[in-house]
């Protein structure tokens, strides 16, 4: 095809509201889209041309976001397995209880109540955590399994029931040593929004004695800054 006749069918197609894009592909030839634009520079566009290429323009975003998804998807379990890799190391160190005790110690002083005389008091939403304390309670302390309590503070739209379960399974506590759940008032009314929330769950542990110990232990460890 030559010049002339390209030229002139690249015209039409402009006209018919083609996009450069749409025109190299319908003549397959591959026409710099700075020649298109100065063949097509006179044409005036259909109405609907402004409102096609908007549509276009979103559908590629679209497409453009879920490849992006799913590169930061790839990315993120890539650099997660790099953190794994260098850190396995780690389980063994973990083995050893006074590392044990410094991590229990850590996790109170963050998550902890400071300010309860002669047991241990801990509360969170987050089962790990939750999970995470009461291993090391157990792995680090041949603490007395009677001594334990757990408390729920959950919303009024819960099934309490279901709730004690999930977390007696969670924190290998038996129900018959969970406290009545607590009910926050503020919620009676409000549905959930948020239907994999299981609650606080508050674990109470009564022994002035270790209690007194796990508190020191950062002191111990760590002076902090002089004043």
């Amino acid at each position: 095809m030559d010049k002339i006749e390209l030229r002139k069918k690249a015209t039409i197609l402009r006209k018919q509201g083609k996009t450069y894009s749409e025109i190299q592909k319908e003549l397959k030839e591959q026409i710099p889209k700075s020649t298109l634009s100065y063949w097509c520079k006179n044409i005036v566009l259909p109405k609907e041309y402004q409102k096609r290429i908007q549509k276009i323009v979103l559908n590629n975003a679209e497409k453009g976001r879920k490849i992006a998804l799913i590169v930061n998807r790839i990315k993120r379990k890539k650099y997660i397995q790099s953190i794994t890799s260098r850190n396995t190391h780690l389980t063994k160190v973990f083995k050893n209880r006074d590392v044990g005790k410094i991590a229990l110690a850590m996790l109170y002083l963050g998550e902890g109540s400071k300010y309860r005389r002669g047991s241990l008091m801990l509360g969170n939403s987050d089962p790990f955590i939750i999970n995470l304390y009461m291993y090391l309670l157990r792995y680090c302390y041949n603490i007395d399994e009677n001594k334990l309590r757990c408390t729920l503070q959950c919303r009024a739209d819960q099934n309490i029931k279901k709730l004690e379960k999930f977390w007696s399974h969670i924190t290998k506590i038996p129900l018959s040593q969970f406290y009545k759940a607590r009910i926050d008032p503020r919620t009676i009314g409000k549905p959930s929004k948020k239907l994999d929330y299981k609650g606080v769950c508050r674990i109470d542990y009564f022994s002035s004695e270790l209690c007194i110990e796990i508190k020191q232990i950062p002191n111990i460890i760590y002076k902090g800054p002089i004043f």
